[in-house]
Formats: C-alpha cells, structure tokens, sequence
C-alpha cells in the first residue's frame, strides 16, 4: 500500500485502515439455528471424523497453552462444509469469525482494513482463497507469520517500509483447488485438511436434522433415498430435502417418504444415483459419439456445451467418485458401470456374446 510522504496524511492514512467499515463482503457469522440449519459444535457436525478429532486436539492445546489457533487450510469438492466447519471452530474456541471470499480483495486497502479491524484471537475465513490476487497474498504473508502488515510511504526514491502491528489471528482458508495454491501461502497454514465425500448413512443422518429444524416430517426410508441421490455432499442433500418436502406437500399427506422422494427426484431428472440431466448426456456423448473414449476434455466440453471448468469442477469429480469415468493419458474413458447404469451394453460384453 503506498500513500504520500506528508507525516500527517501517513498516520490519518494508517487511522482509517484501522477505523475503515468493512465493506460489505466481509459479514459475521450467523450461527442461530432459528434461521440456520448449519451446526455450530462438533457434536452437532456430521462425518468427517477424522477430522474433527484432529481438530479438537489443536483446539484443546491453543486453549491449555493460551494461544491463538494455528491457521487452517481446509481442500476439498464445493459443498461438503468448509465454511459450515469455520463456524464450528470459531464457536468451539469462543472467538467471532469474519467471513470473505478472495475474488472480493481486489485492492491492497481491502485486505488490510479487514486485517486492521480484527480483535485478539478472531477468526478470518476466506473462501475460494486460491483466486487471491499477489499482492493481496503478499500482505498476508508477515500477517499470518508476525502478525505485521507492510505498509510503504513515499514515492520514488523516498519510499519507505513501515512495519503496522495487528492482532494476533486465526486464517482459515478454503478452496477447491489446493494444487492452485502457490508454495509460500500453503506451507504458512500450520494445519492443512482435505474433506471427503459423505457416506449415505451420514448424509441420512444430515437430512434428518436438517427436517428436524425445518419442521419437515421425514421417514428413515425417505432420508435414505435423498441421501444415495445426493452426490455424497450435504449441499445438495439439503436442497433435495426442501424440494421433495414441497412434493410431499402437493401430491402426499405431508411426510416425505420413500414413494415421495422417488416421485420428486423422476420430476427433477434425477435418478438413483444423484446423476442428472447433464451427468448423463456426458456419458451418452462419451459412448455414442466416441465408442467410450479415450476422448479429449476440450472435444467433450464443445460437445457438451459446457465450460471445461465446469466439466472439471462441477461433473467429473462425482463421475470419478462412482467409478463411471477413467482418467487416462489419451483422455476420459468410460468404464462398464457407466454403461450399466444407463442400461447399455458395455463393448466388450457384446463381444462376449458371439
């Protein structure tokens, strides 16, 4: 951040970082469960074991030795609750958290008002952090490390490096392109996560908090049948749960059942497996217009009319996950359960025939 040499200017300059409002992509952490349905403690957070068990260690040994919480990188698929998990710790330790995104720090004053503006021991969440700009990681740098921020005065050859002390703070990052990250911003994270997919059984168990605190009459069969169509994450098994709800309403007596969910996802064009509309016209090109692959992600996205972003970020992973896609060094392939499940012959089994 360069500002002019005048004395007076570089301190009223310094006092309105400190005293700037946040700007509006920068909001607090509701974690009501009125209007809420994210947990806000461990024990209401379901799956991710593991993890949480990690978690609660850290949590415990920065309270004992009474410091701040090491800075958290958390990795994974969009929708499994990074940002849910955020407000887990920051309700754990008893510290209010800030929540942004990186594509909303696009000027050097943005990230350092947010910084300046944090009280001892807060929580900063940034989302999709590997879209940071340089500069705007380059101040995070002395920030996260010693809790200094680099603010340069002058001009020309009378520039010079002040050194403004900040609030000790917990950075807890999120994305879902951890190999986007450069070197220096991920190895200066102390603890570093991936989260994985959901079971059906943990996503039955989501659903049914989530009806509980939406006031939505669910059976287990029902929970179960969102939950093998959600895609393994509880975003999406949250929003199923609201739209077979409505179903319910209309054409049922008002409690989800397994009848229901089935009725709902067939009007919504999805089937038993969480594959929509655009999951299986991806498989249908990959196999009848070229014989199954290996075929090109660019050849698939003009194909698909899709973005190859979109194809990468949003499709494939779950196509991987269920084993329907291969990634080769030719390009996709898709492998026989795809062909199973749309009820197709794999090439190989036709010749098995004769």
């Amino acid at each position: 951040m360069i500002i002019s040499d005048d004395e007076p200017k570089n301190k009223q300059a310094i006092k309105q970082a400190r005293t700037e409002n946040l700007r509006p992509e920068t909001v607090e952490y509701d974690t009501s469960f009125e209007t809420n349905i994210r947990p806000k403690t461990f024990d209401t957070y379901i799956g991710q074991e593991a993890l949480k068990n990690t978690l609660k260690i850290s949590i415990e040994a920065s309270k004992m030795r009474n410091v701040t919480l090491d800075h958290l990188l958390f990795y994974g698929p969009p929708g499994l609750g990074k940002t849910t998990l955020a407000g887990v710790i920051a309700n754990e330790t008893g510290v209010p958290i800030k929540i942004t995104s990186a594509p909303a720090l696009e000027r050097p004053r943005d990230i350092i008002g947010i910084l300046m503006s944090l009280k001892e021991g807060e929580i900063l969440f940034i989302d999709e952090i590997h879209r940071l700009n340089k500069i705007a990681e380059e101040i995070l740098y002395p920030a996260m490390e010693d809790f200094f921020i680099d603010i340069n005065t002058g001009k020309s050859q009378t520039v010079k490096s002040m050194r403004v002390p900040i609030k000790k703070f917990t950075l807890i990052g999120a994305t879902t392109k951890a190999g986007a990250l450069s070197g220096p911003l991920r190895d200066r994270f102390g603890i570093v996560h991936r989260l994985e997919f959901y079971t059906d059984s943990e996503l039955a168990k989501i659903i049914k908090r989530s009806a509980g605190i939406l006031n939505i009459n669910i059976d287990d069969e029902g929970a179960l049948k969102i939950a093998t169509s959600s895609r393994a994450t509880p975003r999406i098994a949250n929003r199923l749960i609201k739209r077979c709800a409505d179903w319910a309403i209309v054409k049922g007596e008002g409690v989800v059942t397994a009848d229901i969910v089935t009725s709902a996802l067939e009007a919504l064009n999805i089937d038993s497996s969480g594959l929509d509309n655009t999951d299986r016209h991806l498989l249908e090109i990959m196999i009848k217009n070229y014989s199954g692959g290996p075929v090109g992600i660019q050849t698939l996205a003009v194909a698909l009319g899709e973005d190859i972003r979109t194809i990468e970020d949003v499709y494939e992973p779950y196509l991987l996950q269920k084993g329907f896609i291969q990634r080769t060094s030719q390009g996709r392939k898709v492998t026989p359960l795809a062909y199973k499940h749309l009820g197709l012959i794999a090439p190989n089994a036709q010749m098995s025939l004769f």
